[in-house]
């Protein structure tokens, strides 16, 4: 009677469990459908306004060199690569030093200590800006790699509908085996909440940037507060792109993952604090909104592959058992194919990786819930060498 009354009852949390991924997966194919691509669109003539291409780089010798190098061979003529050494602690200033000397295009500079109360890389975006002279501002990250055309698209976009910022999602790369079965089940949730169609929509109150790629109008940053107004945000492009869209200003996202490759997370270690720094401003906000939403995330990522595990050890002798395993295999194969969907047309990975949703989805429910338990400890985030505690720290990134 009693495993009658459980099996039921998880059987009612499953049909909702696959409703809710039936609606994922519809805005899913939504967003792949009619989000537009940065260069698909009827161009208008311009002036070339002066590009800053400002990049901040903390302990990035692997990777900056290669981003120098692709913005260095860009076709578009009037800009500069204000690029910043954010303190490092390996050849990341060398780096930057010798290709200044190579090339006139690379403003160098050597970010004074980080203040307290500011977040590194919102420090040294800030420190970029100050030495930046264009009209128009491109943040971009060091381990992100670009199309010679990017750059020109990017303002010709930006100009042709007369927009005050534009963001370009990128091709999310993953370097090793964790990431690479991870990113796929926690990258669906991107076709929601922060989707292209939301942003881009006037009449919705959603913003958002991705840091790997934004350009903005000078005169925008400098009126919603440059990145001093957001030097305690965690996701700081998240909370500069929602300052934009509630400030009025006209923004849009498009896709440009043919065009860019940013690399989301470098191993095990950046993996998990990623995960753990997506939690931490949704803690910081409301304690028990951030508790449930940890529970949603794990029903929904989680809880139908381990209720089909079970409902199969008890088999199929009694009527709540066989129901309890149709709807947690329908449930378990909505997953699936959200995660292929993601592998094949978001992430342009092997279909492989969708095998280990399992798998991933653990790895994004442990790492949610190491953010809960750490969101008010002295380290609750570690992120390019340096530690943060965020007790005293207003996340408004991402609004609960």
């Amino acid at each position: 009677m009693i495993i009658d009354i459980f099996n039921y009852a998880f059987t009612a949390i499953l049909i909702g469990i696959s409703g809710t991924w039936i609606i994922l997966i519809k805005s899913m194919i939504f967003s792949f459908k009619f989000t537009p691509y940065l260069d698909k669109f009827e161009k208008k003539n311009h002036n070339n306004p002066k590009v800053s291409i400002i990049l901040p780089s903390r302990n990035e010798e692997k990777f900056l060199g290669k981003c120098l190098d692709s913005l260095i061979n860009q076709d578009y003529s009037n800009y500069e690569i204000v690029t910043i050494d954010d303190s490092s602690k390996d050849l990341t200033k060398n780096i930057i030093l010798e290709y200044a000397e190579k090339n006139s295009k690379i403003i160098p500079v050597m970010a004074k200590p980080k203040p307290e109360g500011w977040m590194g890389k919102n420090w040294a975006c800030f420190e970029g800006y100050k030495k930046a002279t264009g009209e128009l501002l491109l943040f971009t990250d060091a381990d992100t790699t670009h199309a010679k055309n990017i750059v020109s698209l990017a303002v010709s976009h930006l100009h042709s509908y007369n927009l005050d910022a534009l963001t370009v999602i990128p091709k999310l790369l993953s370097i090793d085996f964790w990431t690479k079965i991870t990113l796929p089940m926690i990258s669906t949730f991107l076709h929601t909440r922060f989707s292209a169609i939301r942003v881009n929509d006037p009449s919705k109150k959603t913003g958002y940037f991705f840091g790997s790629f934004f350009i903005i109008k000078r005169k925008t940053y400098q009126s919603i507060g440059t990145h001093e107004g957001v030097k305690q945000e965690i996701i700081e492009d998240g909370a500069l792109g929602k300052k934009v869209k509630e400030s009025g200003y006209k923004m849009k996202m498009v896709r440009g993952d043919h065009l860019i490759d940013a690399i989301w997370a470098r191993d095990r270690s950046t993996l998990w604090n990623a995960l753990k720094r997506l939690m931490v401003p949704l803690y910081l906000q409301n304690k028990g909104i951030s508790i449930g939403i940890f529970f949603a995330v794990l029903f929904l990522l989680f809880i139908p592959f381990s209720v089909l595990v079970y409902s199969s050890i008890l088999g199929f002798g009694e009527l709540s058992n066989i129901i309890l395993f149709i709807f947690s295999f329908i449930s378990s194969t909505l997953i699936y194919i959200g995660a292929l969907l993601e592998v094949k047309k978001g992430l342009h990975m092997k279909l492989i990786y969708a095998v280990f949703a399992p798998l991933g989805s653990l790895v994004v429910v442990l790492g949610f819930l190491e953010g809960l338990f750490q969101a008010k400890k002295d380290a609750a985030v570690s992120w390019r060498g340096r530690k943060y505690s965020m007790k005293d720290h207003n996340q408004d990134s991402v609004r609960i």
